[in-house]
């Protein structure tokens, strides 16, 4: 189990936009320094945003460029323990939130995201800075 620092769907995002400067600077300069994952449901909420257009580049594309250019990678946690994990986040019924949320925790990895609901339920593992 790799400790990384794993990045939310919307940072994904933003960082394949260039719009770096909606990200903390503290957060910058940690992803500089600091291993980078994304749970695999990051791939697959950035495939349905594609597919309702609000996206208008395939997911392969992005996570190509950003594993490229900044090293950003699928965990690889098994779906089994990821699953165990969510099953006991009750907080929320958004199942890209939970499974995603859910890889973190399950690799005691920090999860950067803005998503301030799950930084209330998860304050030692979401951070936003």
């Amino acid at each position: 189990m790799t400790v990384a620092l794993h990045l939310d769907t919307h940072v994904v995002v933003w960082l394949y936009a260039g719009e770096h400067d909606r990200l903390p600077p503290g957060l910058r300069a940690r992803m500089a320094t600091e291993i980078l994952r994304i749970s695999p449901m990051v791939e697959l909420e950035l495939t349905y945003l594609h597919e309702i257009g609000r996206l208008t580049e395939p997911s392969a594309r992005i996570l190509g460029e950003l594993d490229r250019s900044i090293g950003v990678r699928l965990d690889d946690t098994p779906f089994a323990d990821v699953v165990a994990t969510a099953g006991r986040m009750a907080w929320t019924r958004d199942p890209f939130d939970r499974m995603i949320a859910a890889q973190a925790v399950a690799t005691a990895s920090t999860l950067a995201t803005r998503d301030e609901t799950m930084r209330e339920h998860l304050p030692d593992t979401a951070v936003w800075d």
